[in-house]
């Protein structure tokens, strides 16, 4: 319904909160109070780049110090260092923690199989191998209810580059789990790099030794190297799949914003942080595993690694909203390049280029004028995966579908064939637009050479070998040669060059320019 307001010519048409995130324009639509979403059953911190506390008991945290003597109700202070002892205090990142029981008190480190997880990305391993051409997967598959499958079992290395032995380089995961880890006692600790996840299908519940944290498709969520975390299917979710991007040597930062100035793109006020929570049942067996130079090590031990009862400090696991990206753009001409869409970059040993870039596409306006506004044909240095979380997706064919990933590798020429690349070139009055509406693509682009495991060749049983179809190029035909005259015309840019150059030879005559002697 639609009235005008005092007579003035406005019409003002009601606005009610959209409920489904999945159809929003931006997280604003649903007319939030909180920082979360209506199904989040958490409390958050707020703030990057905090050094954050939090208590289960008031007053835990010793005052004035790290290290007392005594801590209140006998608990033991441990540290967590993320970064030489000596850094500059701009990446000096470290936690105390004060918890029931020291993480040492266990009973010794046991190898435990790790079929799924490859991390030496080195040309010498024959495990591993490029992929020139580009590469599309339809969805990764879900392991039946039969086959009960944790993080730990449902984890899948699909590429990377370089390895965590050398503290430098990058892999590339997707998770397809239909079972928790709590209810079995089970942790995770990688101990080789920081995880970047992101939720494509299935809400999962996060624990973490520093609290608790929602996870949902749309999010994404960072663990620390070293933070222990165990994840489960959220209440009445039954399987879940999503993506991780680890890197190893670097972490993952906001990027700088340059003339865009102090906000814009994800916003530092966005990322959430959990409160201390303890466990409810603190003597029972547990068992850790831990990614050690990509290879897997069991811990037991007698008692919970959810035993914090306080903390403070700036190494802790967040979570970020894809939707409340708040996405720049053009407003006048051409095509803005996809840096632009970035939310989180991992820095390499060049100070000039990243080790990886994590980008959005969402729903955004377009309004750049007089312009071929699809992405243009192109041949970039990176490597790009991309993969649809929701939606329609933004892959070369119909066949990249959420779930799924897409891949293009450094200098291989890529580009659209669909109608709107025959439609967009003709010239026409362009209006604005919104574009990618109730969808969400994400992209990790590196800096390195990928390559890719037996699993992501083939053993998924998802990967399309077979490259494009060359017949879909034929709605973009070599229409310059069918030009009218073009020989003719050709032919006379030759006459023209041919006659400009003897006009200019004329001026480099030897006998031109000297006296006679």
């Amino acid at each position: 319904m639609a009235d005008k307001a005092n007579g003035s010519g406005y019409v003002i048409v009601p606005r009610f909160p959209a409920t489904d995130p999945q159809k929003v324009f931006h997280y604003t639509d649903l007319q939030r109070s909180k920082p979360t979403r209506a199904n989040d059953p958490y409390e958050y911190l707020q703030g990057w780049g905090n050094r954050h506390q939090s208590e289960v008991i008031p007053g835990t945290l010793p005052a004035g110090q790290n290290n007392p003597q005594e801590n209140r109700f006998g608990l033991y202070t441990e540290g967590i260092t993320y970064s030489a002892f000596t850094a500059p205090r701009h990446a000096n990142f470290s936690t105390y923690m004060y918890r029931v029981r020291p993480a040492a008190a266990h009973n010794g480190y046991t190898p435990l199989p790790s079929p799924n997880i490859e991390n030496c990305f080195l040309s010498i391993n024959p495990k591993v191998a490029l992929l020139p051409q580009q590469a599309e997967w339809t969805p990764f598959p879900i392991p039946p209810a039969s086959q009960p499958t944790d993080f730990v079992t449902g984890l899948h290395t699909l590429a990377g580059s370089g390895d965590p032995n050398i503290r430098e380089g990058i892999a590339l995961y997707v998770y397809t789990l239909n079972a928790s880890m709590t209810p079995h006692h089970k942790s995770y600790c990688n101990n080789d790099g920081d995880f970047l996840l992101c939720a494509q299908q299935g809400n999962l519940d996060i624990r973490t030794e520093f609290g608790k944290l929602f996870l949902q498709p749309g999010e994404i969520l960072v663990v620390q190297r070293g933070v222990r975390f165990s994840v489960d299917l959220a209440e009445g979710e039954k399987e879940a799949r999503g993506y991780v991007t680890e890197v190893w040597g670097s972490m993952w930062e906001l990027p700088d914003l340059g003339p865009i100035g102090g906000h814009g793109l994800a916003n530092p006020r966005d990322f959430l942080f959990p409160v201390a929570a303890i466990d409810e049942e603190l003597q029972v067996d547990w068992k850790i595993v831990c990614k050690i130079n990509g290879t897997y090590h069991q811990i037991s031990q007698d008692h919970s690694p959810y035993d914090l009862v306080a903390w403070h400090g700036n190494v802790i696991p967040y979570k970020y909203d894809l939707t409340k990206f708040s996405s720049q753009n053009s407003t006048s001409i051409d095509h803005t390049d996809p840096s632009i869409n970035t939310v989180l970059t991992a820095k390499s040993r060049d100070p000039n280029t990243p080790l990886a870039d994590f980008l959005w596409f969402g729903p955004r306006w377009d309004v750049a004028s007089n312009t071929f506004r699809l992405p243009y044909f192109h041949r970039n240095s990176a490597s790009e995966f991309l993969a649809s979380l929701y939606g329609n997706g933004l892959g070369r064919s119909d066949e990249f579908k959420p779930g799924g990933g897409s891949f293009e590798g450094g200098h291989t020429p890529h580009g659209g064939f669909s109608d709107g690349y025959v439609n967009e070139m003709r010239i026409q009055e362009m209006g604005c637009r919104r574009i990618l509406e109730e969808q969400m693509t994400i992209m990790v682009e590196s800096s390195r050479t990928f390559l890719w495991t037996e699993y992501a060749r083939g053993g998924c049983g998802t990967l399309h070998s077979q490259g494009t179809d060359p017949r879909a190029w034929d709605k973009l035909p070599d229409r310059f040669s069918t030009y009218p005259g073009i020989k003719d015309l050709l032919e006379r840019v030759r006459e023209d060059k041919e006659a400009a150059r003897k006009r200019v030879e004329f001026y480099h005559d030897p006998r031109i320019g000297r006296f006679e002697q």
